[in-house]
């Protein structure tokens, strides 16, 4: 694997982050004229996931790094399940999720600042060392200084116009951007090694406290992220298909797209199968992050082309798994082999989710084809079965 990309995934969640706050900015400042509509809850909702994403995978926070505990997974979890709420029903925990993005931003950004300002020896060192050590001191202050101002905008909205926080935001994603490539040059410089997909969070300790290093390997967090996104979705959608609530399709598909780009970049897991990680899937894996954001943020803009994207994905994707396990498994001349229970279990699970996602991309493709309490159950059926294959390679692990 020496050609794999060297790329961490703090590294990848700030490029998602960037990209979330420089389209953010551009599109503001179409929205703020009236030319494009706009969709406040989904993006706060979409943000916050992405945050959630961060706490849950790698134990930092947006007010410094924590030991990444059970206690902290869940609190990560249970804002990640507020952002979808967001996301999927407009207009119903809008101030909720507006004061709780405004905290974060401002109560983060406060707390990261004083922590880099506070310590006289870190400082010093950081400045008397030069080089990119003092970019990325400046990439961090500049990051900490704009979450305090955007965070009193969320909190305060009449601060600022809507043209302002445009041009904030688009600095904001700028100096994402430069941290995340300061970060990685002074890895780079100091040799300094990220661990490989799913070890970063190695635990040597035994036993089970909520206070404890969560032994929770990365495959298995995202798992448990996506299936958590699935069930919740599923089950919202059976009160949707009656009437009794309001549901927002953009927000839905910009989410998904943009968890499963997350995905890609920091797994190569995609729905076509594994593949190295490398600069064009990080590439492509940035696109549909940028598709995702999009979504949130305008509604229907979009749509089509995402809607048409995973259900290709979908259908695709399954089919070739299903066809090269069936291939696999059909080879003239070999030995029947005896495999451990929970590799069949796996086997077993991933032919389940393969034969859902050819059917949730047919539903996609021909949305009156199948009942939406039909789509529902196999969101549902979906999400479950991702716990499951969670539970079984966190076994495994």
């Amino acid at each position: 694997m020496k050609d794999e990309l060297d790329v961490s995934l703090e590294i990848i969640i700030l490029l998602v982050l960037a990209t979330f706050m420089l389209l953010l900015g551009v599109l503001l400042l179409w929205i703020q004229t009236g030319a494009l509509p706009y969709s406040p809850d989904a993006t706060y909702g979409l943000f916050l996931v992405i945050v959630s994403f961060q706490v849950v995978t790698l134990g930092k926070t947006p007010f410094g790094d924590l030991r990444r505990s059970w206690a902290l997974v869940v609190v990560g979890m249970c804002a990640a399940i507020l952002g979808m709420m967001a996301s999927f029903l407009p207009d119903y925990v809008s101030e909720l999720v507006r004061v709780a993005v405004g905290i974060i931003l401002l109560g983060g950004g406060l707390s990261l600042l004083t922590q880099l300002v506070s310590s006289d020896q870190k400082a010093r060192f950081c400045m008397r060392a030069g080089g990119m050590v003092r970019q990325l001191t400046v990439a961090c202050a500049l990051v900490y200084a704009m979450s305090i101002i955007l965070g009193a905008t969320t909190l305060f909205p009449g601060l600022t116009t809507l043209a302002q926080t445009a041009i904030l935001l688009i600095v904001y994603g700028a100096s994402f951007a430069y941290l995340s490539w300061s970060l990685r040059k002074v890895r780079k410089l100091y040799l300094i090694v990220a661990p490989a997909p799913g070890q970063e969070d190695a635990n040597p300790e035994n036993g089970f406290s909520v206070f404890r290093e969560a032994s929770l390997p990365l495959p298995v967090a995202i798992l448990i992220l996506l299936g958590t996104l699935l069930t919740l979705l599923g089950l919202l959608l059976f009160p949707v298909n009656l009437g009794l609530l309001a549901f927002s399709a953009d927000g839905q598909l910009g989410l998904l797209l943009t968890v499963m780009a997350i995905q890609m970049m920091a797994l190569g897991d995609t729905p076509l199968g594994q593949f190295r990680r490398s600069w064009p899937l990080l590439f492509v894996g940035l696109v549909f992050a940028a598709l995702g954001v999009v979504s949130s943020v305008v509604p229907g803009l979009v749509t089509g082309v995402i809607r048409v994207l995973l259900a290709f994905l979908n259908v695709v994707g399954g089919g070739i798994s299903l066809a090269r396990r069936y291939l696999s498994s059909s080879q003239a001349g070999t030995p029947p082999v005896s495999l451990p229970d929970d590799i069949t279990k796996v086997i077993a699970v991933q032919t389940t989710l393969n034969g859902v996602a050819i059917a949730f991309g047919l539903s996609m493709l021909a949305p009156g084809l199948v009942p939406g309490w039909a789509v529902a159950a196999l969101l549902v059926v979906n999400g479950l079965l991702l716990f499951r294959l969670a539970a079984i390679l966190w076994r495994l692990e």
